[in-house]
């Protein structure tokens, strides 16, 4: 019999820690590095009391492992979790044991060099002896991560399912990142590992926020002395770099058996851990593809401490391992009509199918459906005979017209997952999302690729045009390009000559298609993930709704609608302009669009049609009677003052102005037309119509205290957030499984983050985002309502409502942008404040502050998307005395 000791001479308490849960216990060792008969006394926690306080049987066992140079302390929130009341209410309680490695916190100091191996088979002794029968999951942090692994590949008839943060299975082909090699090095190793507490400063220093004194000292504590961290710099000594390695046989062993599980596993990360990067994380999707994921942005190494990762790792083992749900029903795909159906059926279509125009406005290149149909299947064919396969996820930095269009129907020829993070992001976003996408390959422009390069964005590149014969050698060199689009297609075409038909296997319509990024205007990029199924859906009800037939001619001045054409038969021209920036659309370009190929469609954002009427004035006779045959005006992505749809009205006299509600996650959802609009007249929020043909709508009321109730209602006049179902709502969130739970909350539905009410009928009011609501001591209040009022006010031009201060005692702050342009950002004057205030009142609410700003912060893809938040941080310090500045 081994005696369990309680470890009560340990100093005590650490933050966070019962007393009750550390342990101590002498086991057997069976290490190779020992001899036999040894022993060694293990220091662990372990909340088993808790769990029997519950009265209830555990579901299982969390054997958490720790790494360099943390201890078990870094688990105290699961064990604190594990027998929650909403861990208990999901499923029941569970058992979790954290253990301190051999020579690592308050274990025993062994005196020897454990490596790899050693520390797997240690591991092992430890489960025996405590007789874990399971299920077990195993977790694990950094080069725990790896040693977790290694137990749960050995203990597959006890292991339930694997849960990782941060961690890595194998180096080959990665050189050690700088700060792992900086410690490797002769002249820092001994020194920062073990003589001095560098490595440990260092490693905690990498928690975002900072962490407390107290928890600091917390994970300090078991490494005071050199002595005591002689097991720290063993650790760093033990990374196998290369296959000379001692340890490399066991890394290899254990890389090679993770892809052999079959068990649930989920993957918790910090994207700005400058050790286990996000090139980790892709390598372990790929030996784990059926694994979900979380990328909680801008935490790091220590995500434990960064973010709450406890409460959402019981909330998927009460999904995945205490009740989990049947798979779906297979799908046979009745009904489905691909992609490339529409392209296929107009091979021999000599008409225009996609026309670029020249920057200049001077003239435009064109190419058929039969060409294109031709160029799609060589450059698949191209791209196949590169390496890209069905499944791999390829990154598109090219902007609208024949190219990128190409590229698309390419890649869903050979069943690659296209990601499309456009530069609307701006340079950060488009970082983290290509970050957190993790193409196997990279297709852009020139500056992409150099921007690709300098911000160390994965993938394989392409580059989208050619190189003259005098620069090849030097810019493939520069941009790292191993092809060019031309080079695929004229191999691809070289291929289609000597071979006959290609070899595309044909996958199924629920595999992943496409990967696309919301605006992040209200907080970072989200990735998008629609199945094949999906996308048709939205080009069938976009086809329904709007009666586009094949043989419309569309101007596509929103990149998504340029990428829909051929699915949806439709010659496509994107404009003259940027497709970044919007407002660069002028009227001079969208006509000049429009007469190049006799377009009866136009779709434009809002911020691009403000410029169009901006510069109407330009047009000719000629360009007037160019968009006065457009029959139909789309605009989606931010509401339109009804005085700027009447002004387009006048520039496209025939056309049907629609103002279709959606998201990125499903466009459109709901539809609404310029008499619509006239009819509905004001009140609280925008309308934006009735449900588009196959979506529906619904209302989950919102609480006093601004909280969602998690039902479903069409009530009318109840505000709350609005739900949608359709079958063009998006798959999943990329990497986001936490959003995705959030988001699919209310079964069947997806939550769309927006507030607004349903009328008597049936008519959707959008009355601003939900993380926007107001929490006043008065009640809740919705911000659209109150910006609509105020812009009435004639020197306003955009108005923000926001509040500031404590949740439930909000104070109402107007900010607004005003004409001409305030000279600096602060108080309003006495006399436009007195305006904003009684603009306000009718509605009843009251101002507490009316602020001016030059000019509102958008999102950079529509151009006007107003970051309230940002905009309430700015008050919130103002009004607390803090300098003006620029929010």
């Amino acid at each position: 019999m081994v005696a369990v000791a309680h470890a009560a001479s340990r100093p005590q308490p650490w933050p966070g820690v019962e007393a009750s849960w550390q342990r101590s216990r002498t086991i057997a060792s069976t290490a190779a590095v020992d001899p036999a008969g040894s022993a060694h006394q293990w220091h662990y926690l372990d909340n088993e009391d808790d769990v029997l306080a519950t009265g209830m049987e555990p579901v299982g066992t969390l054997l958490c492992v720790h790494g360099n140079p943390t201890w078990s302390y870094l688990w105290r929130t699961f064990l604190a979790a594990a027998t929650a009341p909403e861990t208990l209410a999901a499923g029941g309680p569970w058992r979790v044991i954290a253990v301190d490695q051999l020579d690592m916190g308050f274990s025993e100091r062994t005196g020897t060099f454990r490596r790899l191996a050693d520390r797997i088979t240690d591991l092992s002794d430890f489960t025996a002896a405590l007789d874990l029968s399971g299920p077990v999951v195993s977790v694990g942090h950094d080069w725990g991560g790896l040693i977790s692994l290694g137990w749960a590949t050995g203990h597959r008839d006890q292991l339930a399912a694997v849960v990782l943060t941060n961690t890595a299975v194998h180096p080959a082909g990665f050189a050690l990142p700088p700060a792992l090699q900086l410690a490797l090095h002769p002249a820092v190793h001994g020194w920062g590992t073990t003589t001095t507490p560098a490595f440990l400063r260092v490693t905690h220093d990498l928690a975002r926020p900072a962490l407390a004194k107290d928890v600091r000292a917390a994970f300090m504590a078991p490494y005071r002395s050199s002595s005591r961290r002689a097991g720290v710099g063993n650790f760093v000594a033990d990374i196998p770099a290369g296959e000379d390695h001692p340890s490399w046989p066991a890394l290899a062993g254990v890389s090679t058996a993770v892809g052999t599980l079959d068990v649930p596993a989920l993957m918790l990360w910090g994207p700005q851990d400058p050790v286990f990067s996000d090139r980790y994380l892709r390598d372990l999707r790929t030996r784990l593809p059926h694994a979900d994921v979380h990328r909680f942005e801008g935490a790091s190494h220590l995500v434990q401490e960064d973010r709450d990762v406890a409460t959402p790792t019981f909330a998927w083992l009460a999904q995945k391992v205490a009740s989990p749900a049947a798979p779906p029903a297979a799908n046979p795909g009745a009904g489905f009509v691909p992609m490339l159906a529409e392209l296929d059926s107009r091979r021999e279509d000599h008409g225009t199918a996609v026309v670029d125009m020249v920057p200049s406005g001077t003239g435009s290149k064109e190419l058929s459906w039969a060409q294109l149909a031709c160029d799609v299947d060589d450059l698949a064919r191209g791209l196949q005979d590169l390496g890209v396969r069905s499944g791999d996820r390829v990154s598109l930095l090219v902007p609208p017209g024949i190219t990128l269009t190409t590229l698309i129907y390419a890649c869903l020829r050979l069943g690659a997952i296209i990601v499309v993070a456009d530069a609307g992001l701006g340079t950060k976003g488009m970082s983290r999302a290509i970050k957190g996408a993790g193409p196997r390959y990279l297709i852009g422009i020139d500056r992409a690729l150099a921007g690709a390069r300098l911000y160390n964005w994965p993938g394989i590149k392409i580059a989208a045009g050619d190189f003259t014969a005098s620069s090849a050698t030097a810019k493939r060199a520069v941009l790292n390009a191993v092809a060019t689009v031309p080079q695929l297609l004229a191999n691809g075409r070289v291929l289609r000559l000597a071979g006959g038909a290609p070899a595309f296997a044909a996958g199924s319509p629920d595999d992943d298609a496409a990967v696309l990024f919301t605006s992040g205007s209200t907080g970072p990029a989200k990735g998008v993930v629609y199945t094949h199924r999906q996308l048709a859906a939205m080009r069938d009800t976009l086809k329904s709704s709007y009666g586009l037939a094949a043989r419309t001619s569309l101007v596509a001045g929103f990149a998504p609608f340029a990428l829909l054409g051929p699915a949806l038969g439709a010659t496509t021209v994107t404009p003259a302009m940027d497709v970044t920036a919007p407002r660069t659309l002028t009227a001079t370009a969208l006509a000049q669009a429009a007469a190049a190929i006799d377009a009866t469609v136009v779709f434009a954002s809002p911020a691009a049609l403000v410029n169009v009427v901006a510069t109407s004035a330009e047009l000719t006779p000629a360009q007037r009677r160019a968009l006065a045959g457009v029959e139909l005006v789309l605009s989606a992505g931010a509401p339109l003052a009804l005085p700027l749809l009447e002004q387009v009205q006048e520039l496209a006299p025939k056309a049907q102005l629609h103002t279709p509600y959606g998201m990125t996650e499903a466009l459109p959802v709901t539809d609404i037309d310029l008499a619509g609009i006239r009819a509905a007249g004001p009140s609280n929020g925008v309308c934006v119509g009735t449900a588009v043909s196959g979506a529906t709508v619904a209302i989950a009321p919102l609480e006093a205290d601004g909280t969602v109730q998690l039902a479903a209602g069409t009530t009318p006049g109840i505000t709350g957030e609005i739900l949608v179902s359709a079958a063009h709502v998006m798959d999943r969130y990329d990497g986001l499984w936490i959003t995705q739970q959030h988001s699919a909350a209310i079964s069947g539905w997806h939550r769309t983050g927006d507030v607004g009410h349903l009328d008597a009928q049936g008519r959707l009011w959008v009355e601003g985002r939900l993380a926007h609501v107001l929490t006043t001591a008065t009640g809740i209040r919705t911000p659209v309502a109150a910006e609509q009022a105020v812009e009435l006010v004639p020197a306003v031009s955009r108005a923000a409502l926001v509040g500031v201060g404590p949740a439930g005692t909000q104070a109402a702050v107007a900010i607004v942008e005003i004409q001409p342009a305030a000279q600096r950002p602060g108080l309003a004057s006495a006399a436009l404040a007195a305006q904003v205030r009684a603009a306000a009142e009718p509605l009843g609410l009251t101002l507490s502050a009316v602020l001016v700003i030059d000019a509102m912060p958008t999102d950079v893809r529509h151009n006007s998307k107003i970051d309230r938040a940002r905009l309430a941080r700015w008050a919130t310090r103002m009004l607390a005395g803090g300098k003006p500045g620029k929010p």
